[in-house]
């Protein structure tokens, strides 16, 4: 884990993200997306996520918000026994968001996912290379913002709710 998250911060960094951007995942509930959470975080920049089964109106009411640098997001996800495209949702989303630089691809369903139209598009594992990176930690303000999540939507659009790294802290120590 340590080992990835340093490879993956290491091209994060690269990519010239840094203290006050934002970086967010289309992705399920998988090592990856951790991972990118956790590298994000070491950089200073805050990270935020939305459910791959949202549509690209869901996806953009929250993510606009936030005008993310970098969005992860896997190539497919699995429910119910069934595989379900995350590519053709991302083509929606990245023509309404300009502000993404790079489109990093998790190759979830196995084969190497065709990255064609897609613009920014890179595979994680071509983005992140082969060398072993140390973490570099950013010290940041106790009241800088870690992540950012989102009200249900019920009553308009979703609300953000930004989470400090001071505050969180102290909820993982409770």
């Amino acid at each position: 884990l340590h080992l990835e998250i340093g490879r993956l911060a290491h091209a994060l960094r690269q990519q010239g993200v840094g203290v006050g951007d934002r970086v967010a995942g289309f992705m399920p509930n998988i090592p990856e997306t951790i991972i990118a959470m956790l590298a994000t975080t070491s950089l200073g920049a805050t990270w935020s996520s939305c459910s791959p089964d949202f549509g690209i109106r869901g996806v953009l009411d929250r993510f606009g918000q936030i005008a993310p640098k970098v969005l992860f997001t896997a190539d497919q996800y699995g429910y119910g026994g069934k595989r379900f495209d995350c590519l053709d949702k991302i083509r929606g989303v990245l023509d309404e968001l300009p502000g993404i630089e790079r489109l990093v691809v998790v190759p979830y369903g196995g084969a190497a996912p065709k990255l064609d139209g897609l613009r920014g598009a890179v595979s994680l594992p071509e983005f992140v290379g082969e060398e072993d990176h140390a973490i570099e930690f950013t010290a940041v303000p106790f009241d800088h913002p870690l992540y950012v999540m989102y009200s249900s939507g019920t009553t308009g659009v979703p609300k953000c709710i930004v989470h400090g790294v001071g505050g969180t802290l102290i909820q993982h120590l409770k």
